[in-house]
């Protein structure tokens, strides 16, 4: 269980929606800073509305 709003939670939330690597770079999730996990969480969320 991670901190809500930390970088494992963004990994974990992410992972739950089926992302495993960045889309345009192709790495895994782990080697991204926090704040580029929270760029992608945000643009995810907000494609879903």
């Amino acid at each position: 269980m991670a901190y809500q709003y930390s970088k494992g939670w963004f990994i974990q939330q992410l992972k739950a929606m089926g992302i495993t690597k960045h889309p345009i770079e192709r790495r895994k999730l782990e080697s991204y800073k926090t704040y580029i996990l929270r760029n992608l969480y945000a643009d995810k969320i907000e494609n879903k509305q």
